[in-house]
């Protein structure tokens, strides 16, 4: 009697693992290769949960104040410069310190490995307090494959 509880215990377990592998099979299936979701869906996703999380302060200077798309092909980041005005941002300085460090971050997050796979311009735009345009950054695939 002992035994045949044990071999029950057993064939449950075996059946619960293999239902949970046949859910995740189906569920990667079926968003994978059935729903076939595009890059242009999935980029307008990732702004809407990002957006979620904004205004997010990055440092004393900068602020995240949202996320959007172009197509396909483009990730736009919006920031918002504390306390800086249009006419005291120095280009050249930007230039040589900061679009380097950007460069250097989409190249090798792992959070951005999914936008390096499929080829996306990453942008990032800067607004002075005022809300006037400053700037922006691209970081494009040739920027990142190097």
């Amino acid at each position: 009697m002992k035994e045949q509880v044990k071999t029950s215990k057993n064939s449950k377990t075996i059946g619960i693992i293999v239902g949970i592998i046949s859910a995740v099979f189906s569920y990667y299936f079926v968003k994978k290769v059935l729903l076939k979701t595009d890059i242009e869906t999935e980029l307008k996703s990732a702004a809407i949960e990002l957006n979620k999380q904004t205004p997010l302060f990055i440092d004393e200077f900068s602020r995240l104040d949202s996320a959007s798309t172009k197509g396909k092909t483009n990730f736009i980041y919006h920031y918002a410069l504390i306390g800086i005005e249009k006419s005291e941002v120095n280009i050249d300085t930007v230039n040589k310190y900061i679009r380097p460090g950007i460069i250097e971050n989409v190249t090798n997050s792992p959070e951005l490995k999914f936008y390096r796979d499929h080829n996306i311009t990453m942008d990032y735009r800067y607004y002075d307090e005022n809300g006037d345009f400053v700037m922006e950054i691209s970081v494009t695939p040739e920027h990142y494959r190097k």
